[in-house]
């Protein structure tokens, strides 16, 4: 596991995530999380919270653990899924207590058919313990899209009015979850592969999760031909994905290449009717300093747009 952190970190890795089957199993896993940060990274966790404790999560704490992500799929146990809130809701009050890691509670639309208003209920509880909270939509087993009903879609909305607003979540919205939502594609070049990649337990190089076998390359003969070849490569499973990760690591090289028109379909002049908050005040003051109106004719205006534009790419290191 060692050797395959250093590997990833000489591939330019920036963040890590240790994931499962369950991780929380693994013995070693506090010196996995140490070398992580030893080597410059961040360290980010996802687990079901059935192994947490006090004691556990302070553990943790030592180890350096960044973040820390949980997906609840109802408030009570039921034949799709055991992972509720009934059981877990002891776990997130220790993580408001003792985590000195973010913690993030994933609310997922679309695995409680009976009790969809579930999501709800996880999300606003989450708030309460002052949790980040998100909402995820559901997927089949090839990562694909399982369109929502429409009291799903509705259910949808509250959470969305409960999650942690953020720039992040606000531009996501808009880029990928109001299209998926309502069973639309989306547009974009998936940089799985190259941007993100996904490590299973034989140590192989796959697009994600949802698409094992694809490069399906050892780690340690992962280069960066691989890395660029997956970059430009076309996958066709990226219209109706749900794969929320890597959509948001594609989002950094939207911007990097088109920033202007990207920065104006993220954050669009015209507010969605569908958008049950507010543009944040720090996206709206984002986009007057980079989005001057197409009929503005004013050049001190246009100047300074493109100046702040400048700096920014500057600040990316893009050319």
């Amino acid at each position: 596991m060692l050797r395959r952190v250093d590997r990833l970190i000489e591939l330019g890795t920036t963040v890590i995530t240790i994931s499962g089957g369950e991780p929380l199993l693994h013995p070693e896993l506090d010196e996995i999380i140490r070398h992580i940060r030893s080597r410059g990274a961040f360290a980010t966790l996802i687990t079901n919270g059935y192994l947490l404790t006090p004691d556990r999560i302070r553990l943790l704490n030592r180890a350096g653990l960044d973040h820390l992500q949980i997906s609840i799929d109802n408030a009570t146990p039921d034949e799709v899924s055991k992972k509720s809130l009934k059981v877990l809701d002891k776990k997130l009050q220790w993580l408001a207590e003792f985590a000195e890691f973010q913690v993030n509670i994933n609310s997922v639309i679309g695995t409680s058919v009976q009790h969809p208003e579930d999501a709800t209920q996880v999300a606003r509880r989450a708030a309460e313990l002052g949790l980040v909270t998100t909402v995820g939509i559901v997927h089949d087993g090839g990562g694909q899209l399982r369109p929502l009903s429409e009291l799903q879609q509705q259910v949808y909305q509250e959470v969305v009015s409960v999650v942690t607003k953020s720039f992040s979540t606000f531009a996501y919205y808009n880029q990928f979850q109001k299209n998926l939502v309502r069973g639309l594609s989306n547009d974009w070049h998936c940089r799985a592969g190259s941007r993100y990649l996904y490590i299973c337990e034989n140590g192989l190089v796959h697009y994600c999760s949802q698409q094992r076998g694809f490069p399906g390359i050892p780690l340690e003969q992962y280069g960066q031909e691989d890395l660029e070849r997956e970059y430009h490569t076309v996958k066709p499973c990226a219209p109706y994905c749900t794969v929320s990760c890597v959509h948001q690591v594609s989002m950094i090289d939207q911007f990097r290449e088109r920033p202007l028109e990207v920065l104006g379909r993220f954050f669009p002049s015209k507010s969605d009717q569908g958008m049950p908050y507010d543009l944040p005040i720090t996206i709206r003051v984002l986009a007057w300093m980079f989005l001057p109106s197409a009929h503005s004719t004013i050049t001190s205006r246009r100047l300074l747009t493109h100046t702040f534009t400048r700096v920014a790419l500057w600040f990316l290191r893009v050319k």
